[in-house]
């Protein structure tokens, strides 16, 4: 940590890739005029959902899967819906800290028992990154109702293939969901994920949604404006 803090103190610049990040580090110490947010850049990939009327909705959440992440949350909420739904949960389980209560995957599937919705929850374990596209492309819906993140890859993964999102305000997501318009941003009520879920049950709403939602991240976190911010940054010394 001192280490850490004497790097920080000699460095001209610091740069941080979101606004959590930002206010992390000046919680840390580090000066604000030093700071910088650039976020993380991604490659926009190629988009081939199929177009299916009167299909189950499919959510998918993607992560490794720790208690904080607060899966249970999702498990609650597709129980309560009143529409057909698959939902996928692609990860491994890790704990965060060593003192995290290890079991967390197996308390996830007992709750599907107890919740009757086996049948329509798979845990498809954790996947490498090339195999994440087949998952991105069939979702109609990506939820991540998680306590803290810095920065959330695949909250940025699921926008760029378009998919409307439902997450809690960590990471990047409060810069690339707009209310309403490219998802939802929720505190994590149970009956609130409901609501929301519901609400994405129709499908033009979700195209309109996914469209908007590649475009910002299109804009903001494809790879050339991603350089063009750090050669600004660069030059400016």
């Amino acid at each position: 940590m001192l280490t850490l803090k004497t790097s920080a103190k000699r460095a001209d610049a610091i740069v941080v890739s979101s606004k959590g990040e930002y206010e992390d580090a000046l919680e840390f110490g580090i000066s604000r005029k030093k700071l910088h947010v650039i976020p993380m850049g991604i490659d926009l990939p190629r988009i081939e959902r199929p177009q299916e009327e009167d299909a189950p909705l499919k959510i998918l959440f993607v992560g490794r899967v720790a208690r904080v992440r607060r899966v249970e949350l999702i498990l609650r909420a597709v129980s309560a819906l009143s529409r057909p739904f698959t939902f996928t949960i692609v990860g491994g389980e890790e704990k965060t800290s060593s003192l995290t209560k290890p079991g967390y995957l197996d308390e996830l599937k007992k709750l599907c028992v107890d919740l009757k919705i086996t049948d329509r929850v798979v845990f498809a374990g954790p996947k490498p990154p090339e195999a994440l596209a087949a998952f991105y492309n069939a979702a109609d819906v990506f939820v991540y109702p998680s306590l803290y993140e810095n920065f959330s890859q695949p909250i940025l993964e699921a926008g760029s293939y378009g998919i409307p999102i439902i997450a809690t305000r960590v990471g990047i997501a409060p810069e690339i969901i707009e209310e309403g318009v490219t998802g939802f941003l929720v505190s994590g009520e149970t009956e609130n994920l409901t609501q929301k879920l519901e609400q994405l049950g129709d499908s033009s709403e979700r195209k309109k949604m996914g469209l908007k939602i590649q475009e910002k991240v299109r804009n903001k976190f494809a790879w050339k404006p991603i350089m063009d911010q750090y050669m600004e940054l660069y030059h400016s010394f």
